[in-house]
């Protein structure tokens, strides 16, 4: 057998009832922090707007839910809008071993669709687990590093196919069908990180745009539509070695069934680039330990990995942010905020917060550099050293392993309430009531919910 006739005997098998309680949980718990991250999106300028555009297309409505609005949609355009939600504050979970932001894909388009076909939250979280699984695997096959580094964004090139093996589930359709579903989705893989250039507001396409992609080749499927089955590794164009030089089919099949990689997501708790996080971590780390007056100092050195360099340290944009994607996507930006305000939240990366004398002031100070111990490590470790000195010739130094948020420094149950209740408070009137239906959701009917 072959990795997509594999991929789509584990999403055909798979049963809610079969699997650990902390899978179930783990599922639930990704499921409401992206809701909380779309829903915490819709009074952004943007997203209103984009929302608005897509609605005056529809004017019938639709049987799906765009989060955080009343007029429902068609369901592939609420899957595509709610996908581009759920990217917009960068506040998305992340897949540090495949690089993926799996919730912002996965769970739009099985919500979408689940409401569209009437079916129960248990029904749902099976095809969660399903898409988590698969685009988590077909992110850490491309090989991380490579894949990044030759410009493609793994979010959109991977998920496409969780998409598809989420919506394959809801569907009930066959192993074969799957495996045709999942090779039109490889089909379909796409996104590169061009946008970081011009600091383009485009990355949010990607998740929703992989979202629709996914459902529509498991529509496709169902349909009779046959997709090519060894799109992964076909000797004419063949994805993984068209997109990266160190993929490996191995990883996407190793463990399936077994070792479930939904239970290895970060939550973050800065609504900022992942790359960024540690450097955060690491400026409230010593600032909150040692006596440092920010008028006082000299330099700021910041080691990290090669991905996070080239991200977050290196364009025009991460080294002179002028607007909220730049600031997002920038490690001097990041550290100089912590260091002068002592947290870093949805608020500072308002355009008067980018723009504070004081923080321009300090962030030029900042110098971000690719350290070979840091790049060794990733992506099973985003970390970074952070080097402080002072006017005095004092030096005040950490190094951070694991941001806060990520597998080895989890954040707790509670924590994650109180990241998403704020969030889900500026879309709706009782965010305790939504954030208990979705820990209870495999109860539910989705057509009841949002």
């Amino acid at each position: 057998m072959y990795e997509l006739e594999i991929l789509a005997g584990f999403i055909h098998d798979l049963k809610l009832e079969n699997l650990d309680k902390k899978v179930i949980d783990a599922a639930k718990l990704c499921v409401l922090d992206t809701f909380g991250a779309a829903a915490g999106a819709t009074r952004d300028p943007l997203i209103q707007k984009i929302v608005s555009t897509y609605q005056s297309l529809y004017p019938g409505g639709g049987d799906a839910a765009v989060w955080g609005f009343e007029k429902k949609m068609p369901f592939l355009q609420a899957a595509f809008l709610n996908g581009m939600m759920g990217h917009r504050l960068e506040l998305d979970d992340v897949h540090t071993s495949s690089k993926t932001h799996i919730g912002t894909v996965v769970v739009p388009a099985a919500f979408a669709l689940s409401q569209h076909l009437d079916l129960t939250g248990a029904q749902f979280l099976e095809a969660v687990i399903c898409g988590y699984e698969v685009m988590s695997r077909i992110g850490m096959g491309f090989g991380v590093s490579s894949h990044r580094n030759r410009g493609w964004h793994v979010t959109s090139t991977a998920g496409t196919f969780g998409a598809a093996a989420a919506a394959a589930k809801l569907l009930g359709l066959d192993a074969e069908k799957t495996v045709h579903a999942l090779g039109m989705a490889g089909t379909q893989s796409f996104g590169v990180w061009a946008f970081l250039e011009d600091s383009a507001s485009s990355k949010i396409l990607h998740p929703g745009r992989a979202a629709v992609s996914g459902i529509e080749a498991a529509l496709l499927a169902k349909s009779g539509m046959t997709g090519p089955t060894k799109i992964l590794s076909a000797f004419d164009g063949g994805l993984f070695k068209a997109m990266s030089d160190e993929y490996s089919y191995t990883a996407v099949t190793e463990g399936l069934g077994k070792d479930f990689e939904i239970l290895k997501v970060d939550i973050k708790p800065y609504p900022c680039c992942r790359s960024t996080h540690c450097a955060i971590d690491a400026a409230l780390y010593l600032s909150g330990h040692y006596p440092i007056a920010s008028d006082e100092i000299k330099k700021i050195e910041v080691e990290t990995y090669l991905v996070g360099y080239k991200q977050c340290g290196l364009t025009e944009g991460s080294l002179k942010p002028k607007t909220p994607v730049d600031a997002k996507f920038s490690i001097p930006y990041t550290v100089a905020a912590a260091l002068l305000k002592g947290t870093v939240n949805i608020e500072s990366f308002l355009p008067e917060a980018i723009q504070d004398p004081a923080v321009q002031s300090l962030l030029s100070k900042v110098e971000v550099r690719p350290e070979e111990t840091f790049t060794s490590r990733y992506p099973k470790h985003w970390g970074c050293r952070a080097i402080i000195t002072m006017n005095s010739g004092d030096t005040y130094e950490t190094e951070i392993k694991d941001a806060l948020g990520s597998v080895d420094q989890p954040l707790t149950p509670e924590d994650l309430n109180k990241k998403v209740e704020p969030l889900i408070k500026v879309a709706y009137d009782d965010p305790k009531m939504i954030i208990q239906s979705f820990l209870e959701i495999e109860a539910l009917k989705l057509s009841d919910m949002a």
